[in-house]
């Protein structure tokens, strides 16, 4: 199968006072074009940083990251920041959604940085299909955690992404919220066929997945396949 993100050898260290605070240590993975895979670790295990690396919002002190064939280190931040628009969705644990848009004006934001003149249609579409069209007039003010999140949903899935990251999903919704929230996510994932990449600390969520990557003390600890299909 085809590689859609490839890390190689990655470290990140920050500076702290006099010290150098190794965060990430010697990290290598791979992950295949439409896979579901996560990332488990307790707090403090380096899993957000990781991101980070991997979708190039910041740089490794030693290492490559490769995203959908193109080598990060290549690429200066205007190139970075296209290849994202262009490949990648985000969903976050504290949603992003922008105050001052609409449920709909939110998910239609990376169509409409693409010039895609049909961006409202299409934003609507994917309101619909997580269940709020009826709340495409909405601000983010005005839903609740889970409606929220839902509407970060249909923002992640707008450009068709090649591969999604999504960072403790649940992390701010109670557990029958979560769960609904979880379950859409897989859905809209297999119907769009994405990559989903899972950073969580719930190993419950892990298991729904193909991979599972364990992260202790910014080292892997563990890298193994799943029962999933």
């Amino acid at each position: 199968m085809p590689k859609i993100l490839k890390i190689t050898g990655l470290e990140k260290t920050y500076s702290s006072g006099h010290k150098e605070l190794t965060v990430l240590q010697n990290i290598s993975f791979e992950v295949e074009k439409g896979q579901t895979f996560s990332i488990v670790g307790p707090s403090g295990s380096g899993k957000t940083t990781l991101l980070g690396l991997c979708a190039g919002l910041d740089n490794p002190n030693a290492g490559s990251v490769e995203l959908c064939g193109q080598d990060l280190s290549h690429l200066n931040e205007d190139q970075r920041a296209q290849l994202r628009n262009k490949e990648v969705g985000f969903i976050f644990q504290n949603f992003q959604l922008l105050p001052t848009l609409t449920a709909l004006e939110n998910v239609s934001v990376p169509l409409e940085l693409q010039g895609d003149k049909a961006a409202a249609k299409k934003s609507m579409v994917l309101l619909e299909k997580v269940g709020l069209a009826d709340r495409s007039d909405h601000y983010p003010s005005q839903l609740s955690g889970g409606e929220q999140q839902r509407v970060a949903l249909a923002r992640a899935f707008a450009n068709a992404p090649s591969i999604l990251f999504a960072d403790e999903p649940t992390g701010n919704l109670d557990e029958e919220t979560g769960e609904k929230v979880i379950k859409l996510l897989f859905d809209l994932n297999k119907e769009a066929g994405t990559t989903l990449v899972i950073i969580s600390h719930d190993l419950e969520l892990a298991n729904r997945t193909q991979q599972i990557l364990r992260l202790k003390g910014g080292q892997v600890l563990t890298n193994q396949r799943t029962e999933v299909l």
